[in-house]
């Protein structure tokens, strides 16, 4: 089955010029000072669209598939993962889970326009890919919400619209049903702020550089009780809804880094010369890059599949658990492949290859971890799968 169109290729090849024009440029510059995404390319990522690829078109969006969404990733990742990652902080609202319909016809219009940009606040120092050990709470008092705990991992907290905080409501009755009980908050607040009752501190990282990754501390963050979104209790089951496009982004993600490190090493590899000839005339480097090239195309075909599985509607959290496991860790042996045709070039910050190898080292991590992934795999095959 072809999944390529002529409208397809043609936003590929859209999305590939803006990347290399725009963005590649800025991540040259940035990433080795650990800057942030300037506002005007978060601006031109805005005048383009990107920021309502998934939103239908009755709220502004482009209106169109995770397929389409995924083939801009890759493109804008090959550049730089996180403007890949940036889009996701306004088409993660498209689906609107747990909105109404009021809410969805103030919120997608905005995020669409690149207006309305989200951080998630879910995971807590002691907690990751077991969100149902969430301790952060959100108390009732009156009409509002006064909230109360810590948060890890929010990135872009500070340049960010709002926060979409996960908060425990109410304690479990059952031991094995931990993430009942999980609610969500949408907290708007002007960018470049944290919201009042919030204080925060950057966490130093090793990449993902474009933005901060932010520590937070709730002390009775007050909220109204219009900030909480869908049904108390449900938070749990709307995250869950999403994570088969969040997987396939991730995928796309991983390889366009991973595409990244082999253009680059392919160019490198017909520059440099060595022993009166290009390193690309040795066996060993054809055939390292030979490889590289089938590990990148492989993962890039069942992320196709994944994605037209998704706007099928068709169920497919195991194939979404695969490519998000097969491309990350592709990704993460393609650019050390990559770096290694550099030599000693590579280990530099002369060359963007070390850009994309520390970066394709977070996306086994990020999104559930290779062994979340391997764990929801092995469940389906071992027939211990939930719905």
């Amino acid at each position: 089955m072809g999944y390529m169109t002529d409208e397809r290729r043609l936003i590929q090849e859209t999305a590939r010029a803006f990347a290399m024009k725009e963005v590649l440029p800025v991540a040259n510059k940035l990433d080795p000072e650990k800057g942030d995404i300037p506002p005007e390319l978060i601006q031109k990522l805005a005048d383009v669209g990107y920021f309502g690829i998934v939103i239908p078109e009755q709220y502004g969006g482009l209106g169109l598939g995770v397929f389409e969404y995924c083939l801009i990733t890759e493109e804008l990742a090959r550049a730089w993962m996180s403007v890949a990652s940036i889009i996701a902080r306004g088409n993660g609202l498209s689906a609107g889970r747990g909105m109404t319909d009021a809410q969805r016809a103030v919120f997608l219009p905005r995020a669409a326009r690149g207006e309305f940009l989200g951080a998630a606040a879910m995971s807590e120092p002691n907690v990751g890919s077991d969100l149902g050990a969430i301790s952060c709470r959100a108390r009732r008092d009156g009409d509002d919400w006064v909230i109360n705990g810590n948060k890890y991992w929010c990135t872009f907290a500070d340049g960010a619209d709002y926060i979409m905080l996960v908060a425990r409501t109410s304690d479990p009755t059952d031991p094995k049903r931990k993430h009942v009980g999980l609610s969500s908050f949408l907290i708007e607040k002007p960018r470049g702020t944290l919201p009042p009752g919030v204080k925060g501190a950057p966490i130093p990282k090793i990449g993902y550089f474009g933005w901060k990754t932010w520590e937070l501390a709730f002390d009775d963050c007050r909220l109204p009780g219009s900030a909480l979104i869908g049904e108390e209790g449900r938070a749990f089951y709307y995250i869950s809804a999403g994570l088969e496009r969040a997987r396939a982004h991730t995928a796309a993600r991983s390889i366009g880094l991973a595409r990244g490190a082999l253009e680059d090493a392919t160019a490198y590899a017909q520059e440099r010369r060595q022993f009166g000839q290009a390193i690309g005339d040795f066996q060993n480097t054809r055939f390292r890059l030979a490889r590289m090239a089938t590990d990148i195309e492989a993962a890039r075909q069942l992320m196709y599949f994944v994605c037209d599985e998704i706007d099928q509607k068709r169920r497919c959290d195991k194939e979404a658990a695969m490519v998000k496991l097969f491309a990350s860790e592709m990704a993460e042996r393609v650019t050390s492949e990559a770096l290694q045709v550099f030599g000693g070039a590579g280990y530099t910050t002369l060359h963007a290859v070390e850009r994309y190898w520390r970066d394709a080292r977070l996306t086994k991590i990020f999104e559930g971890t290779s062994e979340i992934q391997q764990r929801i795999i092995s469940d389906h095959l071992l027939g211990k799968s939930r719905a």
